[in-house]
């Protein structure tokens, strides 16, 4: 047997001289079995159906998200730079949409632990932050909404696009935006459902109510200077006497649509039948004002009167407002688009035209006409009526009496006397009724002396009225 490696090896190699040699035993051949077999496939929790649908929700709730963003952000630097109001009716429909998905997927993170809320907490949440911090910015700044909003468009951008950097690991923008891998956890917990509404209910819903609270009271006495203000025992008004050195007096009187009884008879009591009172009122002569409105529903809601039912002032009574014509048209639009609602409610018809509503300076315009176009008409009237009366009594909306009482203190005119009423209380409807019969038997105002405000001119007393007849 040679011992050559590379001669292959005989099988039974005969004896030499017994025949002819036989040929190396071959080897078996080489079968292509093919790819291994594949190992029974057990279910993915990660591929099943409601995961599937739960991150193309979640992909359209972010997707919408930073279009609304985008959207917003180039509206706010068309209408801050260049004063164009091109995307605003698509961004108004923009963000209705938005915030009615986020909201849904806002309850779902109570329902399911799948959604991490690391991610979508922020965009679920974001709308609501920004408009309780904007609410005390509008209130002292209101000059500079439009960087406001524009800074607001930022922030939302950003935040945004975070997200999409942590869901997708990068600005990828691949479809689904939420990959299914990044839901971790069951579909129901009882201890997530338990935790989200707890906080919920005890400390964000208690937290947002008392922060909008304080707003509402810093709103109330910033906006009307000093006019109105919120009590723990209700609403009040400051009616306001000034005095000229000639004896001539204007009283100020601010007024709500809406108010106690006895709040109304007493002001009407106490007006002397000698004075001439300019009433507000604007006449609509021509019909312009498709709806007509009226405060007897939100009277009834809190339990008062309407002003036109209870207050008979004695006295001349001028009337001394404009008419509706007077009014710019976008300003007419307007009213009668708040009417719509105020009579058919808040429904998606009326909601989808309060968003496509939307002219160019509508704010100013509004308030030119329903602020300073008609105080312009009232100073008019307060100076050619000066000449015929000693005294003027003003019961105008709380909403006019700042600027009626700086142009009044230009003429010559300087505070001399407060008195503060209550307007609407805060009690339960038996209360009322017991403490206004208290005061109908008193015959008068418990009033209490108080020192004149800091900065008031000539005002050597002032009464804080706690209780009316």
């Amino acid at each position: 047997m040679s011992s050559d490696p590379t001669i292959p090896p005989f099988q039974n190699n005969p004896p030499a001289g017994s025949g002819p040699p036989l040929l190396p035993a071959a080897e078996p051949p080489l079968v292509d079995a093919g790819p291994p077999p594949l190992l029974p496939l057990t279910p993915s929790r990660n591929s099943s159906p409601a995961r599937h649908l739960l991150a193309i929700l979640l992909s359209l709730g972010l997707g919408l998200f930073l279009a609304d963003a985008m959207v917003s952000l180039v509206d706010d630097t068309l209408i801050l730079g260049f004063d164009l109001h091109l995307l605003t009716a698509l961004r108004g429909t923009l963000s209705l949409c938005t915030m009615v998905l986020v909201l849904v997927i806002y309850c779902l993170m109570g329902l399911t632990p799948l959604i991490p809320k690391r991610l979508f907490l922020p965009l679920t949440l974001f709308s609501p932050a920004a408009l309780l911090v904007a609410v005390p910015c509008v209130i002292y700044f209101y000059s500079r909404i439009h960087q406001l909003a524009w800074g607001l468009s930022v922030c939302q951008v950003i935040v945004g696009l975070s997200i999409l950097y942590l869901v997708q690991g990068g600005f990828k923008f691949r479809w689904p935006l939420m990959p299914e891998s990044q839901l971790e956890g069951r579909g129901f917990s009882r201890r997530n459902l338990a935790v989200f509404l707890l906080v919920n209910v005890v400390v964000l819903v208690p937290a947002v109510m008392i922060y909008l609270g304080i707003c509402a009271v810093m709103a109330v006495a910033h906006f009307s200077e000093g006019f109105l203000a919120l009590r723990p025992v209700g609403l009040t008004v400051q009616v306001r006497n000034y005095v000229r050195n000639d004896g001539k007096t204007i009283q100020l009187v601010p007024m709500s649509h809406v108010g106690e009884p006895d709040f109304y008879r007493t002001l009407a009591q106490s007006f002397p039948s000698n004075a001439i009172i300019l009433m507000e009122g604007v006449s609509d002569n021509r019909n312009l004002i498709t709806n007509k409105i009226n405060y007897q529903r939100m009277a009834t809601a809190l339990g008062v009167a309407e002003q036109h039912e209870e207050f008979r002032p004695r006295g001349e009574l001028v009337r001394a407002d404009v008419d509706v014509e007077a009014f710019t048209p976008n300003t007419i639009a307007g009213l009668n688009l708040a009417m719509l609602i105020h009579s058919q409610g808040l429904n998606a018809g009326t909601a989808f035209q309060l968003m496509q509503f939307s002219p160019p300076h509508f704010e100013e315009q509004l308030f030119d006409d329903l602020l300073r176009k008609r105080n312009r008409h009232l100073l008019e009237e307060i100076r050619s009526r000066l000449a015929a009366s000693d005294h003027l009594i003003v019961p105008w909306g709380a909403a006019h009496m700042p600027e009626i009482a700086r142009e009044i203190q230009k003429a010559g005119f300087h505070l001399d006397e407060t008195q503060e009423y209550v307007a609407i209380r805060f009690r339960p409807t038996d209360q009322k009724i017991k403490r206004a019969g208290a005061g109908a038997a008193a015959g008068q105002p418990k009033c209490f002396s108080r020192p004149a405000a800091a900065g008031s001119v000539g005002c050597p007393r002032a009464r804080l009225c706690h209780g009316v007849d």
